[in-house]
């Protein structure tokens, strides 16, 4: 079995939120595979099927800064090898529109990816890192990833989320370096 694990934060507040693009990558997959969310203490989970796998999306409902609460949650009830746990997560540092898979790497200064790591001590993850932009002059840094796109920016972001799930469907079936080789190279 495989997990896919979009970070976001809860609440109708954040819902269309550059931080809440790991939300909306796993609610098209639970979507597209007619899934249905049940909810955790720390996390909504929700199964689908892949042919004779089975994917197990989570939203952590602990907010984005205490994402590895919920993680070690998941762990420790579903048994996922580290490899096979894959965190979808939005990035300043990537251009918007841009995805980047990777095998492992730092948590690039993002909160979210700060505390997983801290939780299950190790960085050694597979992780959907998801092109937000930097922020715009004059403009801080948590009031640019806790806020909205405008429609422009959205319809850029519809292709991205599409090209997302494509990925983590390509990894369920293909694994990481099918799905790296593919997908890295598109954008």
């Amino acid at each position: 079995m495989r997990v896919a694990v979009g970070l976001g934060n809860p609440g109708r507040r954040y819902t269309n939120t550059r931080h809440n693009l790991g939300f909306r990558v796993v609610d098209v997959v639970a979507t597209q595979r007619d899934g249905t969310w049940s909810e955790s203490t720390t996390y909504c989970f929700c199964f689908v099927n892949y042919g004779r796998d089975q994917l197990l999306l989570v939203k952590p409902s602990t907010f984005m800064n205490t994402s590895g609460e919920a993680v070690v949650d998941v762990v420790e009830r579903f048994f996922p090898d580290i490899n096979d746990l894959m965190v979808v997560v939005d990035d300043v540092h990537l251009a918007l529109g841009q995805n980047r898979l990777r095998r492992k790497g730092s948590d690039g200064g993002h909160n979210g990816l700060t505390s997983i790591q801290v939780s299950l001590n190790s960085s050694k993850f597979p992780r959907l890192r998801m092109g937000i932009g930097t922020p715009p002059e004059g403009v801080d840094l948590i009031d640019h990833v806790l806020g909205d796109f405008d429609n422009e920016e959205q319809k850029v972001v519809e292709a991205q989320i599409g090209r997302a799930v494509e990925s983590l469907e390509c990894w369920v079936d293909g694994g990481l370096e099918v799905a790296m080789n593919r997908f890295n190279s598109e954008d």
